[in-house]
């Protein structure tokens, strides 16, 4: 099953970095928030990712490109034909699609240009700033066991994000915006979508949060997977100090794969 994440986004809020790269490549713990989510489906066995890159997506595919030689011993013998030698090369098992959506496509537009490497198959979703210990296995299994068309991971935190309305049986019945009187229960992202999602999506102006997920949810067909472990997006310096001192103290529930 193939993995999308959103990364083509501008990052506005954490300028001080972002305004040098996009905000999925903003280094935790030395290596980009990217890195990290990549490496969490990876030790539940999905390595086949596609990128939707937008602003900067240079730095994006120029890190992929490197990354090789980030993570060997390499010997560069300019006596003998300027020869490169790459020692103890560590290589992710990774199939990494970098694929450009454009610079101002929204969320719903990005996910639709990248429908021609996802093919008529399920998927995951997710973005490209935000970690958690949830486990993607049974992610994908109780996606399965349900039959509609999206499961939405759903987590308690503040009042930042959409809001999600659930039944007892677990349907989401409405996904919207959130306003001040608002708590609790919000998209974490990491979704699983049967292919039907792309009859939701219009044109690049989609904001996949808003028309498309609202019609899923009116029509019963998305599905809460409730998670209570640990979830936080960065999207602040003030949170990337704390990701930061969480990986420094050994404490970092979201880094399953050490």
């Amino acid at each position: 099953m193939k993995v999308v994440i959103l990364a083509g986004g501008f990052g506005t809020r954490i300028s001080e970095e972002s305004h040098l790269k996009p905000k999925p490549m903003i280094e935790i713990g030395g290596k980009p928030i990217l890195w990290h989510i990549m490496k969490e489906y990876s030790y539940y066995g999905f390595n086949d990712f596609i990128i939707c890159c937008g602003y900067k997506q240079h730095v994006i595919k120029e890190w992929f490109a490197d990354y090789y030689l980030y993570n060997s011993d390499v010997t560069f013998d300019f006596c003998n034909n300027n020869e490169m030698t790459v020692h103890n090369n560590v290589a992710e098992p990774w199939k990494v699609t970098l694929v450009d959506t454009g610079l101002n496509t929204m969320t719903g537009g990005r996910i639709k240009r990248v429908r021609r490497y996802i093919g008529n198959e399920t998927f995951m979703l997710t973005y490209g700033d935000g970690v958690s210990d949830v486990n993607i296995q049974e992610l994908v299994k109780f996606h399965k066991s349900h039959g509609r068309i999206a499961t939405m991971t759903a987590v308690n935190v503040g009042q930042q994000f959409g809001i999600l309305e659930i039944k007892d049986n677990g349907v989401i019945s409405r996904f919207r915006e959130k306003n001040n009187t608002d708590g609790g229960v919000i998209n974490a992202g990491y979704m699983v979508l049967n292919p039907e999602i792309f009859d939701y999506l219009e044109d690049d102006s989609t904001v996949f949060e808003k028309k498309p997920i609202e019609a899923v949810a009116a029509a019963g067909e998305l599905m809460a997977y409730r998670h209570t472990g640990f979830w936080k997006c960065m999207d602040t310096q003030r949170d990337r100090k704390q990701l930061e001192e969480m990986i420094a103290s050994g404490q970092a529930p979201w880094m399953v794969w050490q």
